[in-house]
């Protein structure tokens, strides 16, 4: 039935009418409601610095008092239920819309909300110059160097201090340092801060055991470690150097020009908001902060030659968090349990009990809000949910209870799994569970029933929706390399033997770039599936997606589904039934459901293994080594909170030195100059100049030092009348990076190097990308060239910059076609080279040239170093990071 045009009459099933006169949208709960309202009918709201109150306005140029919201209605402020929008950002091009009632209002110790605009408390009443429990700075810098930064070894640290003991008397000094290793650990054990203890408990089989016949395993006990998840959490948003970059309300964020809905950070998405909406329903939480529980688990191997080590760590982050610190790996992510690894069936079940016992501490504060410091000062009521899960395939069969080479998400058949289906979902699976008997369950559905997730022990939780997108696992590991690189060795071997296949395939591998250089020894249509699968893959890396960007992805997923069919008609493959492949139909909600994939990765736990699993491993004797690995890494929890103690105190300006020295001459004429971030660095330098792309922006050049002075200008130069000239060898490109945020601010540096003998070797010229038309994006506001030298001269009182390169001309108008690359070709004037002499801030930042090599074998006397003056055409590497991406296009 579709809605009708009056409140009075409204279509089955859908109960809250919009409030707005002339809307006659139905809405079948209040979560629909209120989104509709945040989406459609929203208010704007101004920041006044006077004392009047605030009222709405346009953000589009206009007079103030007018607003347009699409009909001539009056806004109904007074519901609590519509939200008001705020701008966020410079320049008013984005709004968002903050949930109404999970409002993260500051509040006293108590759980009192305070009056807006009330101050939060210090962070900490100690002095500037309390190092508790470390003597001095000294102390401190030494025990986090030898613990954390070098990993000394107990033996290395008796003997450094020896030395510097025996040092301090012969300098009769008075100062003592650490005795021995001993103290050392003594003074990181005696730190409050970070300190989670780590707790056991034993699990063991408990269903009925056979009188004949019983296993081992049924009678075996199951050690498990873990710390407390609450408090490892609470640390995390009491942490000051998060304060700034997390995100404390569910919102959903639009472009103000035409109302475009974009996700970025974790926050953004839809399940964030729905579930503040689920939670809102209780007033009681009303005002309170929503934090999302993230959980992430895998087994790792530390060692294969010495036997085979393997353990099982769980790790805990925070939805409130941005994806930038995740992607950063600044402590967002910690390591809260280590799961036994029994050899028996029941390792399943073990699993999930596990699991919800290490959460339980959690489960009180799913439904009653409790107070929790944050890293601003303020304290905050806080509402906890069990959020997204981090795991690559074959956990995410472990986690959803399900059978091997179904899908965790839908109800795809495993022999179809390109069929369109439902999702699973709780409620349905406990139904399934109540009419079906066990063998139907399995063959039909996917589904082991005598398996229960971890999820069906806390509210509001359902793992088939909570279940995280993969990109290492699923799409780089598994669709790329165990799947589409294995598939076209398949196709070389049934086409041209064994011999001449492990020629070709011996020659891609020379080659290093791997789209290009198929090309030619496959058929077209192949070489188009890898270019679609390519471009979903870095589509989905994006840091901000836009609803034109799922567009974008949907596109390339829908190409690369067309292209290769060519593996299936050639005979290299017989189906496409792989749950990793599948997996990418997936993203497009996940996407809106959970913002950016790139802060739900599985590399952000495969790289705390290095830190949480494989090094303390290394550092241990190798005998119990569980128990030692827990110590290490309680101690580096302290270290770094430490740390961040000090920092925000600002007692850690400078170096070590240079705040000994300030102390020893506090008299002096000239004061110390403290040593400057990296950050107020990189933005004392930054430089306003071209914009190539809305999303890429701020290229700036700077040449660096080691330069060559030369009194004659070159024939080159000859143009120009000099007295003195100055060469350089390379420049240093800064530029803004929005899809790889890892940088301060998403800065990104590179070297631009003219050497001519590069690592004592060969002569290295780079490429770059040189801004000739700013209006216009892409590479048609662009063009190549090789930069053969840096140099710089003064005229006039003017110093200029400059580089003579060879300039390369753009084949055709469009990319080409079975690649998606564009093609480049040196550029020449009546038979010779085209040279000229161009600024260096017209230069964006590098190029990647890759040579056309077409079907002919690659000679092995070419080398990298010769292609540029070999090859007579190119290929643009889009390919080259996610930044060229998107700017190549």
């Amino acid at each position: 039935m579709s809605p009708t045009s009056s409140h009075a009459s409204h279509p089955i099933g859908l109960c809250i009418p919009c409030t707005k006169p002339g809307c006659n949208r139905w809405f079948k709960n209040r979560s629909g409601y209120t989104q509709h309202m945040n989406t459609k009918h929203p208010v704007f709201l101004q920041q006044f610095t006077s004392s009047q109150p605030s009222r709405p306005f346009s953000p589009s140029p206009g007079p103030p008092d007018t607003i347009d919201f699409g009909d001539d209605a009056t806004m109904d402020n007074s519901d609590p239920a519509q939200q008001m929008a705020e701008f966020f950002g410079t320049g008013n091009q984005l709004y968002r819309n903050y949930h109404p009632f999970l409002s993260a209002q500051p509040c006293d110790l108590e759980g009192n909300f305070l009056p807006p605009g009330t101050s939060p408390l210090p962070l900490t009443d100690k002095a500037p110059d309390n190092w508790t429990p470390y003597k001095s700075r000294v102390e401190f810098e030494l025990a986090d160097y030898l613990f954390t930064k070098n990993q000394t070894p107990t033996h290395s640290i008796d003997h450094l201090l020896n030395i510097w003991a025996a040092s301090l008397i012969q300098a009769s000094s008075k100062s003592t340092i650490f005795s021995d290793h001993c103290s050392v650990y003594k003074a990181i054990d005696n730190t409050p801060l970070g300190d989670v203890k780590w707790q056991s408990f034993t699990v063991k089989y408990s269903g009925k055991i056979p009188e004949e016949g019983a296993t081992p395993w049924m009678a075996d006990s199951h050690e498990v470690w873990f710390r407390d998840p609450c408090k490892v959490v609470r640390n995390m948003l009491a942490n000051p150097d998060f304060a700034a970059e997390m995100d404390l309300r569910p919102y959903h964020e639009f472009a103000t020009g035409n109302d475009e809905c974009q996700w970025k950070d974790f926050m953004s998405g839809d399940w964030a908001y729905q579930q503040a909406d689920i939670i809102a329903e209780d007033t009681d939480t009303h005002g309170s902060t929503f934090v999302p529980v993230i959980l992430g688990s895998n087994k790792t191997t530390v060692s294969v030659a010495t036997g085979q080590n393997d353990y099982y760590p769980l790790y805990v982050s925070i939805g409130n968090v941005q994806n930038n610190v995740h992607r950063a790996h600044r402590n967002a992510v910690a390591v809260v349990g280590f799961f036994a690894m029994p050899k028996s069936k029941f390792h399943r079940q073990l699993f999930h009990s596990s699991l919800s016992h290490i959460l339980n501490s959690l489960k009180p504060g799913m439904t009653m809000p409790e107070v929790a410091c944050f890293g601003d000062g303020h304290y905050c009521c806080v509402i906890y949910g069990l959020g997204p899960y981090i795991a690559d395939y074959e956990e995410q069969v472990l986690l959803a209870c399900i059978v091997q080479r179904w899908c965790a998400k839908c109800l795809s058949h495993s022999k179809a799994l390109d069929e369109t289906s439902l999702l699973r979902s709780r409620l349905h699976v406990d139904a399934l569970i109540e009419e079906c008997d066990f063998d139907t369950l399995w063959a039909e559905y996917g589904v082991i029933a005598v398996l229960v997730p971890f999820t069906n022990d806390f509210p509001c939780a359902d793992i088939h929706k909570l279940l995280a997108p993969d990109l290492l696992h699923q799409i780089i590991k598994g669709s790329f390399k165990d799947h589409l690189v294995e598939w076209v060795e398949r196709y070389l071997l049934q086409e041209h033997g064994k011999t001449r296949a492990n020629i070709i395939l011996d020659d891609i591998d020379r080659q290093y770039i791997y789209l290009p250089t198929i090309e030619g020894h496959i058929p077209g249509d192949i070489v188009r599936a890898f270019s679609a699968f390519l471009q979903f893959c870095y589509l989905v890396r994006h840091n901000i997606l836009m609803e034109k960007s799922l567009e974008e992805i949907h596109d390339a997923l829908a190409h690369f589904h067309q292209y290769r069919e060519i593996f299936k008609t050639t005979g290299t493959v017989t189906t496409f039934s792989l749950p990793q492949q599948h997996s990418m139909t997936h993203y497009v909600h996940c996407i809106r459901l959970f913002g950016a994939p790139n802060g739900l990765c599985s590399s952000i736990t495969e790289s705390k293994h290095i830190k949480a699993v494989k090094e303390p491993w290394r550092r241990s004797s190798r005998y119990n080594t569980l128990g030692q690995m827990l110590l290490t890494n309680q101690h580096l929890d302290k270290l770094m909170a430490s740390r961040v103690d000090f920092r925000t105190r600002g007692m850690l300006s400078g170096t070590c030195l240079s705040s000994i020295l300030a102390a020893l001459e506090p008299s002096a004429d000239v004061p110390a100059q403290a040593v400057p971030t990296s950050a107020e660095e990189h933005n004392s330098n930054q430089q306003e100049l071209p914009i190539v792309h809305e999303s890429a922006s701020i290229p700036d050049i700077n040449v660096i030092a080691d330069s060559e002075d030369i009194d004659a200008p070159t024939s080159v130069l000859a143009h120009i009348q000099l007295a003195r000239t100055s060469l350089f060898n390379s420049a240093v490109s800064t530029f803004f990076t929005p899809s790889n945020l890892s940088g301060i601010g998403g800065m990104k540096c590179e070297h631009i190097h003219v050497s001519p003998s590069w690592r004592n070797g060969h002569a290295r010229k780079d490429c770059v990308f040189v801004i000739t038309d700013p209006n216009v994006q892409g590479m048609r506001g662009m063009d190549v060239a090789q930069v053969l030298t840096f140099f710089s001269f003064q005229l006039r009182g003017g110093f200029y910059p400059c580089t003579v390169v060879h300039w390369f001309n753009r084949v055709g108008n469009a990319p080409d076609d079975e690649t998606g690359l564009w093609m480049v070709e040196p550029s020449s004037i009546d038979g010779h080279a085209h040279f000229v002499v161009i600024h260096i801030e017209t230069i964006f930042r590098s190029a990647h040239l890759i040579p056309v090599y077409g079907t002919e074998l690659l000679p092995v006397a070419i080398k990298s170093h010769h292609v540029l003056d070999i090859f007579t055409l190119f290929y643009v590497n889009r390919y080259a990071d996610h930044h060229a991406f998107e700017i190549v296009c």
